[in-house]
Parts: C-alpha cells; structure tokens; sequence
C-alpha cells in the first residue's frame, strides 16, 4: 500500500496566507480540515526592504544538472533534523499563531513577483535553501525569525536563529492571499484561474503503490530568477534529492486567464526504480452524484476532481470518472506518444456542492501537454480508499515503457496549466455528469440483478442537433450484460443522455466503455468507467 496522503499539513500552512490546499505526508490520525479563513491584514513590503544574503556562488541550470548527475553515484545522505525536539512541539495551533511579516516581503531582482517563506513546524521539519539569482550568480536568502510574527511565548521563540525556511509563497496583491506555493517533499499547487487551491502537483512519484512505502525525493534548494523565456513572469529552479534518485527541475512560469509552468525534470536514478512516475498530479475525491449514497455528509457533493482526461496519441479524448474504491485500485490506459492527460473539475456548478466555505466549484485543474514525444508508456491512474475530504487519494502520472534501473538518465518537458478547464478542446461532446442506480424502468420496481447507468453529454458536434437526431450511442462492457440503452435529449438542456443496464455475476470490478455516434461519426469523447459491484450493488 502506498503512504496515506494527507491534506492536514498545508492547510495550517496555508491558514497563514488565507488559502486551502492540499499537502501530502504520512498522517495515521488527520484533523479536521481548517476554515478558510484570511490571515489577518499585512502591509506590503516597503520599498527598498534589502534581506540579507550569502555570499555570490555562480549558477547556471546546466551546472546544477551536472552537480546533482554527480550526486547520483554517491550513497545518498539525508539532512539531519535540528533542533528536532522543539519541532516536535510545534503542534498545529501553534503553527496557526505564526504569520509572515509584509514588510518582509521579497520582490525577485528583475521582476515583480513578491515572496513570503513557510515558517518549520512539527510537520515540516526540514528546511529547503533558497536563493536569488542575478546574471550568472546566487545569493542564499538568509534565515531571521524577523521573517515572522511569532507568539512571545512558544516553542518557535527556542528555535536557532538560522533554523531556514519550510517552503516558499508567490503572493497576490495586497499579500493576504498567495497563487503559487511550495512545501512539502517535492509538491507545489496553484490557486489557477478561478483562485481557489484543490488538487496538487509533484517533480516526480517514485514506486507509488507497489505494496512497500512510497518514497517521497525532495526539494532542498531553490533559486528564484528573472524569467528565463521571454514569455516568462519569474523562473523557478529547483534541486531534488532522495535515496533512489537525485534530479533537477526548471519551471518558467506565466500567469494570465491562469497559471502556466513550463517544466523541465532531469533526473538520475541512484538505485534501481521499480516505477518512476512523470509529472504526478494529486488530488481528492470523495463521492459525487455517482455515489452519493456511499457518504453520510450532508453534501451532494465533495471533490477536488471528479475525472481523469487524456488525449492520446491517436487522437482520441477518453474521461476516466473516479471511484472512492473498496480497496486500492490501480488503472493503467496504454499510449504510444500521449498528447496530454489531466486531472480535472468538470462540474463547475456551487448548487452541486452547496459549500460556502471550501468552495469545490472552484477547484482548479491541472493539464500535463509533453512537450517532446514521451514514446510508448501509460497513464496510470491510482485510486486510494477514503471516508474523508482531509486525505488526497487520487493520483495520476505517466510511466514510460522499460525499467529505471541505476545509472539511468531521465528528461521530461512538459508545460503545465492551472485552469478552470482543459486547455485543448476538440470538435467531441464532453461528458458532464455519470449516474447510476437501480436497472428498471423509471417509476417501476428495481430490476434485481440489473443496474442503470446515466451519462450525460454535452457541446461539440451535439450542439445544435435536433432533437430528433438520430443519436446512437456503442458500449462495451469487459463483462456482463449490456441491456436497454437508449440514448435522448435531456429537455430544457442542450445535453444528450445515453442510458443502459448491466448485468454480472460476481464482484470483480467491469470496465465499460461508451461514446456517442452518428452513423460511423463519434460525436462524443469516450467515456470509460470502472465499476465496481462490490459498491454499487
């Protein structure tokens, strides 16, 4: 089983700048999410605020590559935690008492991107370097605890005076909220268009669920620099260590409708990887209108994604809905230079959440375009068990062909979107929603043995038709019966719905798989769904 993944940590952290989002570290006993809340009101930093910095060390991209290539055919050594037993004491409600300081706000040297840092806590015990780039060199920003506003008494207050920072802020205007942070192992997330933090993004996933512990490389340097493309806001570059690979990340960032990273990963493998995941997205689902009946909330819905979305190589745009399964699921959908595949909400609509609070109409998605030919590999799809909106156990990345095995080099380009929808839409109907209940006819008994699934989709080459067109819809199932399928217009929409029964013995799980038609013309993705008899009897 891979580590429970918990969204506990960043949102003490994030209660600090007024955000949600998630953080992922091992957590037997997670809380209660906290509310969101805004920090209280911050100035902005004063002109002229000079941190203190190192000494000028010469950087360059090309030689952290080579550093940490070198790196790789040493033993790895992990940072020691200091000052470990006052960190331990740091519990949440201290943490929450801890807030930056505007005034000590950094501006990036050729840009005008502003920085505040993650103060350590109990959870986030190791501190990442960072440093400021100018020209051809880089100066570590020093530690201060006058970084923060610290309660007089505290378990901070014990804390050295060059303790380091937990992660690093790019903040919005006015400094009470952020769009882009990074904490935690090798994760970051955006607030995306619609300023609303869900689901999260990795450097790398190192044998994620593979029944023995995850392993989790982290970041423990940064740079923060001008932009490095033209088209660029600000460019992050970062180091990542672990005890089965070292790498080196550079991430160009741009922020408009929203947030777009051009990323390139280069990695060294220490140790022989079983499975080495590329651009890992992570995120929550919980229970939507497709199983509703499985949670006690008083929700309809809660999701920071409700489907995976891949274009493959052939051109086909497939929507994977996710499952909250019985037991730990892993999915993989084969392709020979994937276009892109992502994480996403689909359902955009507050009446369906009615969350005034966390906002899940909001969530962002990520979108992964490669930006080189990845050759053959998959997408793999893991899908974990959860009974709570606290723990992301969803994750999705791409995994090439052949074993990572020791001395190996790997590269990945790739450019990532935070948005509210996917990026690069086709001429194909998308689906919008996945139901399913009892077979039968609506209004009469249920038809024992038998259950009725409900998809509805919607734009593309369906807007417009006719009610009266003549729609088909082809399904497959990988077991079963498929029984009384009828495909209709949804009245007062211009959705189309396709409806069916199926009918197994037996609780193995069945994948069906549905699309839309006209004759021999698709006019809707494909819908491939995994269900799971055990659940939905």
């Amino acid at each position: 089983m891979p580590v429970t993944l918990s969204r506990r940590d960043l949102l003490i952290a994030s209660a600090l700048a007024g955000f949600a989002g998630p953080a992922l570290a091992d957590d037997p006993a997670p809380a209660a999410p906290a509310p969101q809340t805004p920090a209280p009101e911050v100035p902005a930093a004063p002109a002229g605020f000079t941190p203190a910095l190192g000494s000028p060390r010469p950087f360059s991209f090309d030689a952290l590559v080579e550093r940490m290539k070198v790196a790789a055919g040493r033993p790895y050594e992990p940072d020691p935690v200091r000052a470990g037993v006052i960190l331990s004491q740091m519990h949440e409600d201290d943490h929450l008492l801890i807030h930056p300081r505007g005034d000590h706000t950094l501006t990036i040297p050729g840009t005008a991107v502003p920085v505040q840092f993650f103060h350590l806590s109990r959870r986030f015990q190791q501190p990442v370097e960072i440093y400021l780039v100018e020209g051809d060199k880089a100066r570590q920003v020093l530690y201060s605890p006058d970084y923060f506003d610290e309660p007089a008494s505290g378990p901070a207050r014990e804390l050295p005076d060059d303790i380091g920072f937990a992660g690093f802020r790019l903040m919005n205007d006015g400094l009470a909220t952020d769009w882009l942070s990074f904490i935690g192992a090798s994760y970051f997330r955006s607030e995306g268009e619609l300023h609303q933090y869900g689901l999260s993004a990795r450097a790398v996933a190192v044998n994620t669920a593979l029944g023995k512990p995850e392993e989790f490389p982290r970041f423990t340097r940064f740079w923060l620099a001008p932009p490095a493309s033209p088209d660029a806001l600000m460019t992050i570059y970062g180091q990542l260590d672990g005890p089965s690979l070292t790498g080196a990340t550079r991430m160009d960032v741009t922020r408009d409708k929203g947030v777009v990273m051009t990323v390139a990963v280069r990695l060294f493998a220490r140790e022989d990887i079983q499975r080495l995941g590329i651009a890992p997205l992570t995120s929550m689902y919980w229970y939507s209108e497709t199983n509703r009946r499985s949670s006690p909330d008083w929700r309809p819905e809660v999701h920071d994604s409700d489907g995976l979305a891949i274009w493959t190589g052939g051109g086909e745009r497939i929507w994977r809905p996710l499952n909250n399964p019985g037991q730990l699921a892993v999915s993989s959908f084969a392709d020979d230079n994937m276009r892109g595949f992502g994480l996403l909400q689909r359902d955009r609509e507050f009446g369906n959440y009615q969350d005034s609070l966390f906002h899940y109409e909001r969530r962002a998605d990520a979108w992964i375009e490669p930006l080189s030919s990845w050759g053959r590999g998959v997408v793999q799809l893991v899908e974990i068990p959860t009974d709570t909106e606290i723990t992301d156990n969803v994750v999705a990345y791409w995994v090439t062909d052949g074993a990572v095995e020791r001395g190996a080099a790997v590269a990945a380009d790739y450019r990532l979107y935070w948005t509210a929808a996917e990026p690069f839409g086709g001429p194909d109907a998308h689906v919008v929603a996945t139901r399913a209940g009892a077979g039968g006819p609506v209004g009469s008994p249920a038809r024992q043995g038998y259950v009725r699934f409900v998809v509805d989709f919607e734009g593309g080459r369906l807007a417009g038709l006719d009610a009266g067109a003549a729609v088909d819809a082809s399904i497959a199932a990988s077991r079963g019966q498929i029984a009384s399928v009828e495909v209709l217009p949804v009245s007062g929409t211009d959705r189309w719905r396709a409806s069916f029964e199926v009918s197994v013995d037996g609780t193995d799980p069945v994948d069906l798989r549905l699309f839309l038609k006209q004759g021999d013309m698709a006019l809707s993705e494909t819908w491939l769904y995994q269900y799971l008899p055990a659940l939905l009897p």
